[in-house]
């Protein structure tokens, strides 16, 4: 028994000594990571300077004005900012509201447009109401965020830019009163 007492003792400090050496190079692992980091310049967000956002041109304003409308939708959709001024690359958020006029739920979805037709390749949407249908209970009102960023590559010449959104019922969708499942009918 000596023999096996002796050899377990050997694979105890062996696997005590794998253990340390694991847990020392999983704590040197983040120091070593942020070095290589700062060296590369990659994924730095350890410089206080590295928080500003260098994609906004501060030297430019542009207005966006926001319109909505329904399509045969007895909804009332409105924008509760008729526009802002923003500078390009700057990220922006506002809101609409919604509200279902009828007495059960209805689902719609909007579709945006923008004018001048050339700033939709310049408006980048990174929330909207848009990329989902939209299912309304009977009187319930709702507020929509949309935010957005304008690219600083927008021709010099467009100083205004107006972003409308039109809400279209979904056909099929509207819903039954079915006490509170929302199945379509």
């Amino acid at each position: 028994m000596n023999g096996a007492a002796s050899e377990n003792r050997r694979l105890l400090v062996r696997l005590a000594l794998a253990a340390v050496v694991m847990f020392g190079f999983g704590f040197l692992l983040v120091p070593f990571y942020e070095k290589i980091c700062e060296v590369t310049g990659l994924n730095n967000l350890l410089r206080a300077d590295s928080v500003a956002n260098t994609q906004v041109d501060a030297t430019r304003t542009v207005t966006v004005q926001f319109d909505a409308n329904v399509h045969d939708l007895p909804w009332k959709f409105r924008p509760l900012q008729a526009s802002v001024q923003v500078h390009p690359g700057e990220l922006v958020t506002v809101a609409y509201e919604v509200s279902n006029g009828r007495s059960e739920p209805v689902t719609g979805q909007a579709v945006p447009s923008y004018g001048p037709q050339l700033a939709g390749k310049f408006f980048r949407k990174m929330e909207c109401f848009c990329f989902t249908q939209q299912t309304l209970a009977p009187g319930e009102k709702r507020l929509m965020p949309v935010a957005f960023v304008v690219d600083p590559g927008l021709p010099p010449d467009v100083g205004t830019i107006t972003l409308s959104y039109t809400f279209f019922e979904i056909a099929g969708r509207r819903m039954v009163s079915d006490g509170g499942k929302g199945t379509p009918s």
